[in-house]
């Protein structure tokens, strides 16, 4: 479902890399989106999409190669991330008072879906602070950016723009590359048929530099397939509690969480949404905790 790649740690630390200013060049922006953006929209609208929607999206400024979110995808590194600091005393008392603000959604989806509501807040704690923070990059043009990769040029380009030490082995980048690169163009669809049936703005929708959206940082696929309508407004909406909560709980319960469940089974389950053993075993114990 989720990315190996959806931590919160790794999205603050690029996000103040953009808010302190790290801007690439203008004409590197220009140059690579007129050779990116040219050869996906015929992709999308040969694969069904309005044609006017998407030229006058990729028209758009704001629209562009993102360089930034992307180098950081690559540079991602699960085994080096600190998880220990969503356990400690200040993190548990805040979702203490999360599971007090929201009992009535939570406990309304534990008993519809047999879902524990100490580890639906445990994911959004881990995910996003419980809101807190939710990623800055456009997930637009992180899904695009990425797509493009499966040509040499564009790949070429992002690989330029990392320093040095951060940089993976050149072959090691190029297999990553190509193996990503399909995936991204299966989420770009996803997330502009998703944008579309819920009439949300595209370019307005920011969240991880990997491309993961809203409080419970579902990627577009999973929107499609486990995202509920918690408040029911008639719109899915992740940036709203009540659509996230019952979204962990649909996506929970779709790979077999029950009341009860032992750990191991547990373990399994959420392992699904995040492809970590360290993120697994940080979630049970702050389930532990809550409890």
């Amino acid at each position: 479902m989720f990315l190996t790649n959806r931590d919160s740690l790794l999205i603050m630390f690029f996000s103040v890399s953009l808010i302190l200013g790290f801007i690439f060049p203008c004409f590197l922006v220009a140059e690579s989106q007129d050779f990116l953006f040219s050869n996906l929209k015929q992709r999308l609208i040969k694969d069904g999409f309005d044609a006017r929607m998407i030229n006058r999206l990729y028209d758009e400024p704001e629209v562009y190669f993102d360089v930034k979110s992307i180098s950081g995808y690559f540079q991602h590194n699960e085994a080096k991330l600190n998880y220990d600091q969503f356990h400690r005393p200040k993190n548990i008392e805040k979702a203490k008072r999360y599971l007090i603000t929201h009992v009535t959604s939570l406990e309304r989806v534990e008993k519809e879906y047999r879902v524990d509501k100490e580890i639906i807040v445990a994911i959004m704690l881990v995910e996003t602070r419980l809101g807190g923070f939710t990623g800055v990059s456009r997930v637009l043009n992180v899904f695009s950016t990425m797509a493009a990769l499966k040509t040499e040029a564009p790949r070429e380009n992002l690989w330029e723009q990392i320093p040095p030490e951060k940089r993976m082995k050149k072959s090691a980048f190029k297999n990553k590359a190509h193996q990503k690169a399909d995936w991204a163009y299966k989420e770009l669809k996803a997330f502009l048929t998703y944008t579309t049936s819920q009439k949300l703005l595209p370019l307005e929708i920011r969240g991880s530099y990997a491309g993961a959206i809203g409080l419970a940082q579902f990627i577009p696929s999973s929107i499609l397939s486990f995202a509920k309508d918690g408040n029911k407004n008639g719109q899915i909406n992740l940036f709203e509690h009540e659509d996230a909560i019952e979204s962990i709980a649909n996506y929970l319960k779709s790979f077999g969480w029950k009341t009860g469940i032992n750990r191991k089974d547990a373990s399994k389950v959420l392992y699904h949404y995040n492809h970590s053993n360290y993120y697994v075993n940080e979630l049970l114990t702050i389930s532990d905790l809550l409890k």
